[in-house]
C-alpha cells in the first residue's frame, strides 16, 4: 500500500516502537477485525497470530464486549475515582480479586501495563516505608526484562534499546541475568538446568544488603524480548529467597495473565504466589485500555491501615477504573468463563507445541521456545544488519495474509485463545514459506 492509498498525509502521527520513515514509505494498515482475522482497507484478510499485541485473547469483535461498552457509554461516560466512585469499578475489582491467587485480593486500577508496573514499584516502596523500613529503596529487575516504558518500568527493565536513549533513570536499580541459555535450544516447555540462576539473587542480597532491597520484579515468562521460558525451579527459588529476606516479589503478568498459559495467571500455572501481580492487555480484551495491580492483603493493609487518617497512597490516574474500561473488563471476564477459553488454551498446548517445533530445521532457525500458547522462533541474524532478517519475514508474512510479531531476530507468536488446530497449521506453514523465501 502506498501513502495515498493509506489515507494521504501520515506525517502527524509519531508512531510508537516503529520505523516511522520505513512505515510511512510503505504503510501496513488495518481497517476492521473479527474473530481470528484483521482486514486491510482493501478487504484482504490477515490471520492474527499475535492477538493484536499479546492482548486480544478472546478474539476480535466479541459482541458481548462491544455491547457492554456501548451501553456503558450511554449510561455513564466518565466518573472520577478520586474520593468518589461508580459501581462497575468495584464490581470488576471484586471479580478480579476472586480470580487471583488466594490473598491477592486488593485491586488498584491503571490504564496500561506500563502504569501497572510503576504502580507496583510504588506499592513496594510504600509498603516498606509503612513497615518502618524506609531504607528498602532498591529495586531488582532482570536483563532482557520488559516492564513497560514509564521511568520506573524502564529502569527495572533490561532491554538495552529501551534504556539507552534516556540517560539517568531511577537510582539504585540492579538486575538479575536473563534466563536464556543457548544450550537449551529447542527445549519443549521449561528447560531443565543444573545452574542455580535464581541463586544470583543471593549474591545481589549479599552485595547490597537485604535491608536495602524493596522488591524483585520479573515476568514469569519474558515475552516481549523473544519468549524466554524460565527453567524448572527458577521461580520457586526466587519466591523462597525473597520471602526469606523480606523482599517483595512482583510478577509482571501483563502478558501471561488471562489464559495465555492455560490458567488465570502464571502464578496459578506455576503454583507460586507472589506479593503483587500486574496485569493489563487481556483484562479488557484490549477493547478499552486498562491495567490493574493485585496486591496481597498484607501489602494493602500495611499501607492503608497503618496510615494517618486521610489519603493513604498518594498515587493514581484520572482514568483509574474508567466506567467504559470496567464494563469492558466485566464483559471480557464473562466471555472467558462462558467460552472456557483458559481450559481451551491448556487443551491446545500440546498441538501448538508440536506445530511450532516443526519449524526446527527450517532455514535460518536456531531455536524454538514455547510455553502455553506462546512461542519464540529465533533466527540467525545477518552479520551486517541484526534484526533485518526477521523484519523481512514479518513483511513477507503480512503480504501473505499473516500477522506475526518480531523482536530483534526473534519471531514471537501469541494467538487469540479461540484459535483452531487448522489455523495453527496455517500459521506454521506460512512462516515456513517466508523463511524459505528470505535470504
Amino acid at each position: 500500500m502506498n501513502p495515498e492509498q493509506a489515507g494521504g498525509d501520515l506525517s502527524a502521527f509519531w508512531m510508537p516502537f516503529t520505523d516511522n520513515r520505513g512505515f510511512k514509505a510503505r504503510p501496513r494498515m488495518f481497517a476492521s477485525a473479527e474473530g481470528m482475522y484483521y482486514r486491510t482497507p482493501e478487504g484482504r484478510p490477515v490471520l492474527d497470530s499475535t492477538a493484536g499485541l499479546w492482548c486480544v485473547n478472546a478474539g476480535h469483535g466479541r459482541r458481548a464486549i462491544v455491547e457492554a461498552i456501548r451501553e456503558q457509554a450511554a449510561e455513564l461516560d466518565f466518573a472520577p475515582t478520586f474520593q468518589l466512585g461508580h459501581p462497575k469499578a468495584f464490581e470488576l475489582a471484586s471479580a478480579l480479586a476472586d480470580m487471583m491467587p488466594a490473598g491477592l485480593d486488593r485491586i488498584f486500577f491503571t490504564n496500561s501495563g506500563s502504569e501497572a508496573a510503576d504502580t507496583s514499584l510504588k506499592m513496594a516502596l510504600a509498603y516498606h516505608r509503612a513497615n518502618g523500613e524506609g531504607a528498602r529503596t532498591r529495586l531488582i529487575g532482570r536483563e532482557r526484562g520488559y516492564h513497560g516504558t514509564n521511568m520506573g518500568g524502564t529502569s527495572v527493565g533490561g532491554i538495552g534499546g529501551n534504556r539507552r536513549s534516556f540517560g539517568a533513570q531511577i537510582w539504585g536499580v540492579d538486575h538479575l541475568s536473563a534466563t536464556y541459555r543457548a544450550e537449551a535450544a529447542f527445549t519443549r516447555g521449561q528447560p531443565d538446568t543444573n545452574e542455580d540462576m535464581a541463586g544470583e539473587l543471593e549474591r545481589l542480597v549479599a552485595l547490597h544488603g537485604p535491608e536495602t532491597i524493596a522488591a524483585v520484579i520479573v515476568e514469569p515468562v519474558a515475552c516481549s524480548t523473544g519468549v524466554l521460558v524460565p527453567p524448572r525451579g527458577y521461580l520457586e527459588r526466587l519466591r523462597e529467597i525473597t520471602a526469606r529476606h523480606g523482599i517483595l516479589l512482583i510478577f509482571d503478568e501483563v502478558i501471561t495473565a488471562f489464559g495465555r498459559l492455560g490458567a488465570p495467571t502464571a502464578a496459578h500455572y506455576f503454583g507460586i504466589t507472589p506479593d503483587i501481580v500486574t496485569m493489563a492487555k487481556g483484562l479488557t480484551n484490549a477493547a478499552v485500555p486498562m491495567g490493574a495491580v493485585a496486591a496481597s492483603r498484607a501489602v494493602h493493609d500495611r499501607i492503608v491501615e497503618g496510615a494517618p487518617r486521610g489519603i493513604e497512597f498518594f498515587h493514581g490516574y484520572t482514568y483509574s477504573g474508567h466506567p467504559l474500561a470496567a464494563a469492558a473488563g466485566l464483559a471480557t471476564l464473562g466471555v472467558y468463563a462462558e467460552d472456557g477459553l483458559f481450559a481451551r488454551a491448556a487443551d491446545l498446548n500440546a498441538y501448538w507445541e508440536a506445530a511450532v517445533h516443526g519449524l526446527k530445521g527450517e532455514r535460518h532457525v536456531v531455536d524454538v521456545r514455547n510455553l502455553g500458547l506462546i512461542a519464540g522462533i529465533e533466527l540467525t541474524p545477518r552479520a551486517d544488519s541484526p534484526g533485518r532478517r526477521a523484519f523481512d519475514v514479518f513483511q513477507r508474512c503480512f503480504d501473505d495474509g499473516l500477522l506475526i510479531r518480531v523482536t530483534g531476530d526473534i519471531i514471537a507468536l501469541s494467538p487469540p485463545l479461540i484459535i483452531s488446530e487448522a489455523q495453527i497449521d496455517e500459521i506454521v506453514e506460512r512462516i515456513g514459506t517466508a523463511l524459505r523465501a528470505v535470504d
